[in-house]
């Protein structure tokens, strides 16, 4: 298969259709239209295979994650989905592979309502590269700059998850059928809190997505705004399928240092924390204060009041 049968089979006329798309797939450049008033956040990502998945990992769930975990950057700028760019390297074009890839992927997109409107395909090593296009606006972006002392930290959703089911699916552990899905699932085909990121603009004085761990992101936030923090370990938000895997002490460090949640970690001001519970209410995600935000640069984590150390520190691209 040529590369411009590839792109005209799997990719090309699919997905999302949006007006504000004037020139899609097939010239030298997408031609889009950013809305008035608005300003672009912009984010790439690249998962390579063996690094960041395993060569047995089902093609669909790859097209999801692989747009999912982009669009988790969006969330964490309070920024709404708009294009996306899709750079495909494969070994050889598997037609198989490639038509799941591609329902996956675009599975993804028609929920978020993000279009493909361009990228490129070449022969290597597998690795899938895709940069995606948001708005927001202007002034309203969410950073990791903002955090002041006396700040609120929470985080949504269940932290450890995807870590856990990245393990049972290398034999690390045993679980219970409905579990083991859960968790699995949970490392397959995370969920971006683009609403709930959308939701936190103008409460949020910070934000960042936990793709490398709550320890090593937390730790951007710190560097970014200037400031340290207190974490209580026991007040991590774990779900029922990680405490029946395995002991709450490792269920807490994976929640600390596992990365690959897609959770988002932000802080509020206290003068917020009202508003706070009506706005996220309607994303319908759950959330939790693990934390505050105190002066100096260092974090602390503590656990019933002494000092807490995980087993390790959260992943390292180097």
């Amino acid at each position: 298969m040529k590369e411009f049968q590839l792109i005209e089979n799997f990719f090309s006329g699919r997905g999302p259709l949006r007006r504000d798309v004037l020139l899609g797939i097939g010239d030298d450049c997408a031609v889009v239209q950013p809305a008035a008033n608005k300003a672009l956040a912009i984010s790439v990502d690249t998962l390579v295979e063996n690094v960041h998945f395993l060569p047995a990992m089902p093609a669909a769930d790859l097209g999801y994650k692989a747009l999912a975990v982009n669009l988790s950057d969006l969330a964490s700028m309070g920024a709404e989905p708009a294009w996306m760019a899709l750079a495909l390297t494969l070994p050889e074009p598997d037609e198989l592979w490639l038509r799941r890839f591609s329902e996956g992927l675009l599975d993804a997109a028609e929920y978020y309502g993000i279009a493909l409107v361009g990228g490129d395909t070449t022969r290597g090593p597998k690795s899938i590269t895709i940069t995606v296009n948001g708005q927001v606006p202007e002034d309203k972006a969410l950073t990791r700059g903002g955090a002041k002392a006396g700040d609120w930290i929470y985080v949504t959703g269940t932290l450890g998850d995807s870590a856990l089911g990245l393990q049972l699916l290398q034999g690390k552990h045993d679980a219970r059928s409905e579990h083991r899905e859960y968790l699995i699932g949970r490392h397959y085909r995370p969920t971006p809190r683009v609403l709930a990121g959308q939701c936190l603009r103008g409460l949020a004085s910070s934000a960042i997505d936990l793709s490398d761990g709550l320890m090593s992101d937390i730790g951007h936030v710190l560097k970014a705004s200037g400031v340290g923090a207190v974490v209580k370990v026991e007040d991590l938000p774990l779900s029922q399928a990680m405490l029946d895997t395995v002991s709450p002490e490792f269920a807490q460090s994976l929640a600390l240092t596992g990365g690959e949640d897609y959770e988002l970690l932000f802080t509020v001001p206290e003068a917020q924390k009202g508003a706070l519970e009506t706005s996220l209410s309607q994303s319908g995600v759950k959330f939790v204060k693990i934390g505050q935000i105190c002066a100096g640069n260092q974090l602390k984590l503590l656990k019933d009041g002494e000092p807490f150390t995980p087993e390790n520190l959260g992943f390292e691209h180097f």
